[in-house]
């Protein structure tokens, strides 16, 4: 059974850093892509980046240069570097885990319970 189970929140003044984790257990082998997304009061759930199993990142445009995205595969963890950080993004970020099969379909997905970001003064 596939846990993520992510810590690091809280809350950080504007222009302050955080660093989220993500330990995953249960995941096995296979091709997987975890990432992070975040969600913000009255605000749909949105992409902040991504990792795949080749360690290609991907980055939302608002969080590109102040935001990395890396993982430590002997430990299944995700980590997000969160640098300058600003009101806006204050959220809840959940880890997110997308399995894929050979052919690159997505077979199973699965989140963790989030994380509260709050930037403020």
């Amino acid at each position: 059974q596939v846990q993520l189970v992510e810590s690091g929140g809280g809350l950080v003044q504007p222009g302050g850093s955080l660093r989220l984790s993500c330990a995953a257990s249960g995941i096995g082998f296979g091709i997987n892509t975890m990432g992070w997304y975040r969600q913000a009061p009255g605000k749909p759930r949105e992409l902040v980046a991504t990792i795949t199993s080749g360690a290609a990142t991907n980055y939302a445009d608002s969080v590109k240069g102040r935001f990395t995205i890396s993982k430590d595969s002997a430990k299944n963890t995700v980590y997000l570097q969160m640098n300058s950080l600003k009101p806006e993004d204050t959220a809840v970020y959940y880890c997110n885990l997308k399995r894929y099969n050979s052919f690159s379909y997505l077979i199973s997905e699965y989140w963790g319970q989030g994380t509260q970001v709050t930037v403020s003064s």
